[in-house]
């Protein structure tokens, strides 16, 4: 049902305040501490057992449903027969009972063969491990500089949508105080998940298999990253005509999530970036020629390799270039250590970035 090949083809917002979202167009904000700064002396209250019961709910619900997914991974081609269309009433059925047995068949398949519900749960833990950690650095750092901001909330989705999930975000209540927070807490999500996939994308890579013969050239082929391109060249590992496994599509999704959330736009993190090093002029007409970008190439992307994913990115863009960005309280200059993540970032965004992710034979 799903293979790839190697081959190269290739937050939300508020007026004062801000949400960040590690969504399948997910931003997430914050920087390790390899940058010094001075803390700010801004107080804020914990998250009260309430808000740590409802997220940590939407977290388990998340974790069923990516698991669900990974279990779809796995299974590969499933036989599940078509219910009869007998009349009006059996036309409006079709759908949800065709859907329903495909669910029931994989749930069935899950327990009846545990390998695949193992398969499930390790792309899970390592997807979910990713976003967390995303989300975490844009939250971490919203404390450290007092910004007020919720815990993670884990967004589901429902069963044979997407990954199982739409992502995660946190709200930011409060405004952010100066430049360099802007910055800090904008770039530390990304780069903390590009930190925790690392370890499951050399995972992933290594235990790779070769797809059966009558799977290649037939299904989904998802293109490999430079970050992949460059483990396997070390390691020796076989990107080609290989059948994805959960790590590797796990880090494959967070690595997308990664590159989306970087683009030099609207208050995703890389505009947050963008805003903080060049100011708001610069941030407007950089995020403008992103998204003409990204338009083209979602063209090309539907004429060379079949998929209409790229108009997706492109309507992501698009919404937020209409969402304004707020200017800090403090604009004081960044710094040399900044200017060095900065850069930092860009080689991360160009490690994760693939201008046309899927091709559809």
């Amino acid at each position: 049902m799903i293979h790839k090949a190697g081959a190269l083809d290739a937050e939300v917002h508020t007026p004062a305040f801000h949400i960040e979202t590690t969504s399948m167009a997910e931003s997430v904000h914050a920087v390790p501490p390899f940058t010094s700064f001075k803390t700010l002396t801004r107080r804020q209250a914990g998250p009260t057992t309430r808000e740590w019961l409802k997220h940590s709910a939407f977290l388990l619900v998340t974790f069923l449903t990516t698991t669900f997914a990974g279990v779809v991974i796995a299974a590969q081609d499933i036989n599940v027969a078509e219910p009869a269309t007998n009349g009006i009433v059996g036309y409006l059925l079709y759908v949800p009972e065709y859907y329903w047995r495909i669910v029931n068949s994989l749930v069935s398949l899950a327990f009846a063969q545990p390998e695949i519900l193992q398969s499930g749960l390790s792309f899970s833990t390592a997807l979910l491990t990713i976003l967390l950690a995303h989300e975490m650095g844009h939250y971490l750092a919203c404390r450290y500089y007092g910004v007020r901001a919720t815990l993670p909330f884990f967004i589901p989705a429902p069963p044979l949508l997407l990954a199982g999930t739409f992502g995660a975000f946190i709200k930011m209540k409060s405004p952010i105080p100066s430049r360099r927070a802007l910055f800090d807490i904008g770039l530390a999500g990304p780069l903390a998940g590009f930190v925790a996939l690392l370890p499951i994308s050399l995972a992933g890579l290594l235990t790779l298999k070769s797809a059966p013969p009558a799977l290649i050239g037939q299904s989904i082929i998802f293109n490999d990253p430079l970050l992949f391109r460059i483990i396997a060249g070390l390691t020796g590992a076989q990107l080609a005509d290989a059948l994805p496994n959960p790590l590797y599509m796990a880090a494959w999704i967070g690595l997308l999530v990664t590159s989306l959330n970087l683009m030099p736009v609207g208050q995703l993190d890389g505009g947050h970036g963008t805003f903080a090093v060049f100011g708001q002029h610069a941030h407007k007409i950089i995020g403008r020629v992103a998204f003409a970008v990204m338009a083209v190439m979602s063209v090309l992307g539907y004429i060379w390799h079949g998929s209409p994913s790229g108009f997706l990115y492109a309507v992501l863009l698009g919404i937020m270039l209409r969402v304004r960005h707020p200017a800090p309280e403090k604009l004081e200059p960044l710094g040399r250590g900044r200017l060095i993540v900065a850069l930092v970032t860009l080689l991360v965004f160009v490690l994760a970035f693939v201008p046309f992710p899927i091709t559809i034979p």
